[in-house]
């Protein structure tokens, strides 16, 4: 198959072009009618519009062929790559937790036997760069506060979770308003005070991979008072293993049941989505057989 180059429209990257080569490589699909010989720095420039919350994400490429079939299948596997994590706390699941998708618009233009494609990413998100910025700057604060240089793993997962604890409230407010995404975002646990599961476990995200703790959001089902509702929650890595930290229940119920524990106690209460429950991502985050005992 032959590969192309992709190039992305100056259009709306926000100077991006400068940003070098590829730091990770990606094993990207080659069952599609069209393949990027540049995937690894498409998928680059990608994560980084979304991470500077562009409103237009633009990549123009020629081909030989008719690729319209595969556009779509096309786009979203590089938009999950630009999702996936990287050692940066504002990528990963930072961007995935806090947007509501994208739709995908493409043109072309035939000379000859040659086709033109522009495809147009437009993502949507749940908050604003002013908003962004706002963030990090009590991100900054805060870690600043709590001191955590020099601390074990352990005392900085305890410090980043009771911060969280203390300071932000379940938003039952808006439960009902499927319009208002801030309760999901870190902003809205920060400066609002208030957050679904989804905030908290962001916050806790963020905050956790800024203090040098590896961690993931866990999303799924969850089973309270004999009802089930969709869920998030977060995963921490102390000392090689991995373990279930579940704030939002904790600071809702006043209590401390679930923290750092192991998946034979999340069992009975919390169900993983799919693709957080594969073989390959047990590998990637091994969790601890047993509670963490201090």
């Amino acid at each position: 198959m032959k590969q192309i180059t992709a190039a992305f429209a100056a259009l709306m990257m926000l100077a991006l072009s400068g940003c070098g080569s590829a730091k990770y490589h990606y094993d990207v699909r080659k069952d599609l009618s069209i393949t990027f010989g540049n995937s690894d720095r498409v998928i680059e420039e990608i994560r980084g519009a979304l991470k500077a919350h562009s409103p237009r994400i633009t990549i123009c490429y020629e081909s030989g062929s008719d690729n319209m079939g595969d556009i779509y299948p096309m786009t979203d596997e590089l938009v999950s790559f630009a999702m996936s994590e990287t050692d940066d706390p504002c990528e990963g699941d930072y961007i995935y937790q806090q947007y509501g998708g994208y739709r995908t618009e493409y043109s072309f233009e035939k000379t000859g036997e040659k086709y033109s494609y522009t495809i147009d990413i437009i993502p949507e998100y749940y908050t604003t760069p002013a908003q962004e910025k706002t963030v990090d700057e009590r991100v900054s604060d805060i870690l600043a506060e709590l001191g955590l240089s020099g601390k074990s793993e352990y005392e900085r997962v305890s410090a980043v979770y009771n911060y969280v604890y203390g300071n932000v409230k379940y938003d039952r407010v808006h439960k009902k308003n499927p319009h208002y995404h801030l309760r999901s975002t870190a902003y809205g646990a920060l400066v609002n005070g208030c957050a679904c599961c989804q905030g908290y476990s962001v916050l806790m995200y963020r905050l956790l991979r800024e203090s040098g703790i590896n961690v993931r959001v866990v999303t799924g089902n969850a089973v309270s008072a004999g009802s089930v509702e969709y869920h998030a929650w977060n995963i921490a890595e102390i000392d090689g293993l991995y373990y279930n930290i579940d704030v939002t229940w904790d600071a809702q119920r006043q209590e401390h049941d679930y923290f750092l524990k192991s998946d034979e106690t999340f069992s009975e209460t919390h169900v993983r989505d799919e693709m957080y429950s594969t073989p390959e991502f047990y590998q990637k985050y091994p969790m601890s057989e047993n509670d963490y005992m201090i």
